[in-house]
């Protein structure tokens, strides 16, 4: 059976296929620490692997290209991809809150933030959004559960339950190089969505009946286990690829301050 079988169909039964967003996890994951750039071949294969067929993927190149994410420059006969000034601009911001550390202290201090919009959320002192408009920082004396269920909005959960979903796929399995590379970009395609879209909720405070306690640190233990395979095919050269360069030291530092012990 295919490992990565619950993983690509989880993600063709979504709808149709967002395939340019795709390739942005992508970029974000595997292309951002080596040097920014990856070649059609290695493209192809890469998205090959989990059913995105070569015209979908010649199509969203095209997309970004045009919404200046990427631009394009022949190499004899393959065409490499690299990510514009604009994209690493972009990169830059979404890629901190992606790979932020898990936290590992409970924390001492809470806020009550909210926002211009009358937005309330209870977050660590720490973490406090750069949005918010009032901030009222002190300790947590009490937490009802029905407070703890009103964090989590529906479309939250159901996010939190497909993450779920994967991570258990991904518990067991030793991949190959290929694709362990697949199912990193893929994890992070899922974790990305819900990090950007979503905040996070300190494991203190998530409701009991949330699909995932801590979903920051399941997804950072899953990526390290991951990673060692992923960077090895990103350096292989086999079936005729080039190497991609050498990771930046940056890399070393995803989901890092917290996962000691």
């Amino acid at each position: 059976m295919d490992p990565l079988a619950p993983l690509i169909d989880a993600l063709h039964a979504e709808g149709r296929l967002r395939v340019w967003s795709l390739v942005i996890s992508l970029f974000g994951d595997l292309v951002q620490h080596r040097g920014g750039a990856m070649p059609t071949d290695r493209l192809g294969l890469l998205t090959g692997r989990i059913g995105v067929e070569p015209g979908a993927l010649r199509t969203a190149l095209s997309r970004l290209s045009r919404d200046g994410w990427v631009k394009s420059q022949r190499q004899g006969r393959l065409s490499v991809y690299r990510l514009t000034a604009q994209g690493l601009d972009q990169f830059g911001p979404a890629t901190s809150r992606i790979f932020a550390p898990p936290r590992r202290a409970p924390p001492d201090r809470w806020a009550m933030a909210v926002g211009q919009d009358g937005a309330v959320r209870l977050c660590p002192a720490d973490a406090v959004p750069q949005t918010a408009d009032c901030v009222v920082v002190g300790t947590l004396e009490r937490i009802g559960g029905a407070f703890r269920e009103a964090l989590l909005s529906p479309s939250h959960r159901a996010a939190l339950a497909a993450l779920a979903a994967d991570l258990e796929s991904l518990a067991a399995p030793c991949l190959e190089p290929l694709d362990a590379a697949a199912a990193r970009m893929l994890l992070i395609h899922r974790w990305r969505r819900i990090a950007l879209r979503f905040p996070d909720i300190a494991p203190e405070i998530m409701p009991e009946s949330a699909p995932l306690r801590d979903p920051r640190d399941a997804v950072a233990r899953i990526y390290a286990r991951l990673s060692p395979r992923a960077e090895a095919w990103l350096d292989s050269d086999a079936g005729a690829l080039r190497p991609m360069p050498p990771a930046t030291a940056a890399f070393a530092g995803r989901f890092r301050n917290g996962l000691e012990g």
